[in-house]
């Protein structure tokens, strides 16, 4: 059993990262942590692992978990077998078999005869049998590293297992492998991801904030119902206070209207009477007072509403505070875009594709782009976009404005601030004021408008990019994403999602990503 107690973190700037997280993983558990970008996930578990201390509370836990972390650079030194501390055993095991029964053999095996066949079947399941135990982890792809270290889990079948984002570098088929995977072992896991296929497989989301954990007795698919609703009843709040707010300013303007005609009635009454001035100013001043009570009443109910109206429309997700507002793309739907015949290309000695490449792209399609890594989609890209010509075949383009968007946003030019990056984009000649309301829909206000983008993080860099698609006076007729979901939290994908749905141009998305994939409607496939 895992036991999180009233555990908070401050980084030693002094800066809160996150405080009252408290949560129990019972054994077999299967559970994900979710959260937005910098909610503190990756420190949970690193605290979990024991790799970091927290400022408060403390972790109760009955093993050593096995700890997967995001990046594996710090493995680059180590042999695999290194990496996957099964060195000394697999030495030992070897010398004892060839006649060497040391007593510092015998304790290094530690009676763990099944060892090399746990390390054979486990590289066979992630299809890693063409590496070498003695190869250098540096030598590796990122998804081959991240295969390694998930090989581990079986080799050393620990009874708790923290994963840190492990689908980010596998391409689809070892995506399925992880998933059956998670399915079938009966470790007890905690997992950071953004996922949502791998999500669903898990049982139980956790949501993770500053002020603590909720948690979703769920799948994803669960808990995406329960925000649903739970998004619902807010906006029914937030329709039911401006609708208070809207009867309590007009209740104001009629009360003070009718006291106004009432004060004036007395006016006359006093000077038709003869009143003497004395008692006509204390009079007036009666009046004056009761009507400032009146105002104070009002005002006070009006704050009162005002305040939980805002509080309530802070707590809407991103999502819901923002408006897109794509224009269509010019070209007609059906309009060939792209058309090749027999087309290659050459690196080196080698061509890239076995068979040349025939393929259409016609204006409106939403097409995926798959292949293993190294099977030439970067390449295909460049030459869809004109940045690299056929060495055979013949191609004809007709997408006029394309835009090409990596994962790093690199079109965002880091020496610019927000507004100025915006300004690059205004090829219409629109106003300040107008660039400003359009950075304002996709949630960049008055304070970030001089902040440099390379203090953005990749959600902002991706609603920034967003942002200025919008600005030109029409939409892109091609929009290309590589990867584009790779460094996004959940609720970045889901406003890329709802950016990319309304869209109404062409587009070729590479990812590994299936769920996002569908969500977004892709229906035709080019696969390398």
């Amino acid at each position: 059993m895992l036991l999180l107690q009233n555990l908070s973190y401050i980084h030693p700037n002094q800066d809160l990262l996150f405080e009252h997280i408290n949560l129990t993983v019972n054994n077999h558990d299967k559970v994900a942590l979710i959260g937005h970008n910098g909610a503190g996930k990756s420190t949970l578990l690193k605290i979990i692992a024991g790799e970091l201390q927290p400022s408060y509370g403390q972790v109760l836990c009955d093993t050593k978990p096995y700890y997967i972390p995001q990046i594996f650079g710090q493995f680059n030194h180590l042999t695999v077998a290194q990496a996957l501390q099964v060195e000394n055993k697999l030495d030992a095991l070897k010398k004892i078999l060839t006649g060497d029964v040391s007593e510092e053999n015998l304790n290094l095996l530690d009676d763990d005869w099944t060892i090399e066949e746990r390390c054979a079947e486990s590289m066979n399941y992630w299809q890693l049998t063409d590496l070498d135990l003695s190869q250098k982890m540096g030598t590796l792809s990122g998804g081959q590293k991240t295969k390694v270290v998930l090989a581990g889990i079986s080799i050393h079948q620990p009874p708790l297992v923290l994963l840190d984002e492990p689908s980010n570098h596998l391409d689809s088929e070892s995506r399925q492998l992880l998933y059956r995977f998670i399915q079938s072992t009966p470790s007890t896991l905690v997992v950071v991801s953004h996922d949502r296929k791998l999500l669903n497989s898990l049982d139980t989301i956790c949501e993770m904030s500053k002020g603590g954990i909720t948690r979703y007795g769920g799948n994803y698919d669960f808990y995406a119902e329960q925000k649903r609703i739970e998004t619902n009843a807010l906006n029914q709040d937030i329709q039911s206070r401006e609708k208070a707010l809207r009867k309590a300013k007009e209740k104001e303007r009629e009360t003070l209207q009718r006291q106004q005609k009432l004060d004036a009635r007395g006016k006359k009454k006093q000077k038709k009477a003869g009143v003497a001035r004395i008692m006509i100013n204390t009079l007036r001043n009666n009046a004056e007072n009761s009507t400032s009570k009146l105002k104070e009443v009002h005002a006070e109910k009006i704050g009162g509403l005002s305040n939980e109206l805002r509080e309530l429309r802070n707590e809407l997700s991103d999502l819901d505070k923002m408006k897109f507002g794509f224009d269509n793309s010019a070209l007609h739907r059906g309009k060939i875009l792209f058309d090749t015949a027999k087309l290659n290309y050459k690196y080196g000695d080698d061509f890239l594709w076995q068979e040349d490449l025939t393929l259409q792209i016609t204006s409106g399609e939403r097409i995926a782009l798959k292949g293993s890594n190294g099977s030439g989609k970067t390449t295909l890209i460049k030459l869809i976009l004109g940045t690299l010509d056929p060495q055979i075949g013949t191609v004809y383009r007709a997408a006029g404005n394309s835009v090409y968007i990596d994962q790093d946003y690199s079109l965002i030019d880091n020496n610019l601030t927000v507004y100025e990056q915006a300004q690059r984009f205004n090829v219409s000649a629109l106003q300040e004021h107008e660039i400003k309301i359009r950075l304002n829909r996709f949630l960049f206000a008055k304070e970030y408008w001089d902040k440099p983008n390379s203090t953005l993080s990749g959600g902002e860099k991706m609603r920034l990019m967003l942002c200025c698609l919008t600005i030109n006076t029409q939409s892109p007729d091609l929009i290309v994403l590589d990867e584009p979901t790779n460094n996004l939290d959940i609720q970045n994908v889901e406003i890329l999602t709802a950016a990319i749905n309304e869209y109404q141009g062409t587009l070729i998305v590479v990812s590994h990503d299936e769920y996002f994939l569908e969500q977004i409607n892709s229906q035709k496939e080019i696969r390398l």
